[in-house]
């Protein structure tokens, strides 16, 4: 166990961030904090992080009591915000090099070429940052959190305004640091990038409303989604939340219906559609995804 949290309790004046949370993270794991903004998770980062203290709680990091012992914790550990928070009229270089030589590191410059390599970063060396895409921005700052080689690397939200491809290109490198031995902890309003966590912890209003990993959270709910893909798709909706009383998620032209019982439920909405001389264009039944569980779970039970 890498980390421990027992209890945890953030208060911002009256307002409680975190509520009471507890969970631990092992050696080597790709853990995730996953939920809406406002959740919690940017505030349990920083409070692992030590950038801001806990009101109440117990945290441990590698065996050691974060509250008291967190400057020795420092250079074990690395740290990537929200915000792209580097030096804009540095080189790509220039960052790497201000960054060992906060951490201390001497011999850098072997480290330095392996991260730009690691980064897909080599032939922009040279760029200053203000003139790198964001995509490459984030590869940057993820580089500077790495030059001091960390046990642990927290990630805040790393590709949020990131374009699709730069995002793929992310998580392989996450990938490759977690078969590094490098324990990656992250948060993430994205389920499709939970679904690679080893563990996700779902959080909303900054309790934890599920723990596992993502296959036992989707089959914990023993549900299945009814999918239809149906025009005009808002009527449709409507019309099976007020007839049938039955909650449908929109998804572009589709709708999710999570069900206890498919058999039942679909010839149902189908009817209701079919009076109302809605079109059915294709209908199927799927294992529920980790949204839809996170919906569902939040709509029912928080």
């Amino acid at each position: 166990m890498i980390i421990r949290i027992e209890n945890l309790v953030k208060y911002y004046d009256k307002l409680k961030a975190v509520d009471n949370v507890s969970f631990s993270v092992e050696r080597g794991e790709m853990f995730g904090l996953v939920g809406p903004d406002g959740a919690g998770k940017t505030t349990i980062i920083r409070i692992l992080c030590g950038l801001i203290n806990a009101t109440e709680g117990s945290l441990f990091m590698l065996g050691k009591n974060i509250k008291s012992e967190m400057p020795e914790l420092r250079n074990s550990i690395g740290y990537l915000s929200q915000k792209f928070s580097l030096y804009g009229d540095l080189s790509v270089d220039e960052n790497i090099e201000f960054f060992a030589d906060i951490h201390g590191v001497k011999n850098y410059k072997e480290r330095r070429d392996e991260l730009l390599e690691f980064t897909r970063l080599k032939p922009f060396r040279k760029r200053l940052a203000d003139r790198l895409s964001g995509g490459m921005k984030q590869k940057l700052a993820l580089g500077c959190s790495l030059i001091h080689k960390p046990k642990i690397i927290f990630l805040d939200e790393p590709t949020t305004g990131v374009d699709p491809v730069s995002r793929r290109d992310f998580w392989k490198i996450l990938s490759e640091l977690q078969n590094e031995g490098v324990t990656v902890f992250l948060t993430t309003p994205y389920m499709d990038e939970a679904e690679r966590c080893n563990r996700v912890a779902l959080m909303n209003k900054g309790k934890i409303i599920s723990l596992d990993t993502p296959k036992n959270i989707k089959t914990a709910i023993n549900k299945s989604v009814i999918e239809i893909i149906c025009s005009p798709v808002r009527e449709a909706y409507k019309l099976i939340s007020e007839k049938l009383k039955i909650e449908v998620q929109i998804y572009g032209d589709r709708l999710n219906i999570v069900t206890e019982n498919a058999g039942i439920d679909l010839p149902a909405i189908e009817n209701v559609l079919e009076s109302s001389s809605l079109k059915v264009i294709d209908k199927r039944i799927i294992p529920p995804s980790l949204e839809n569980v996170f919906i569902y779970l939040v709509k029912n039970n928080y």
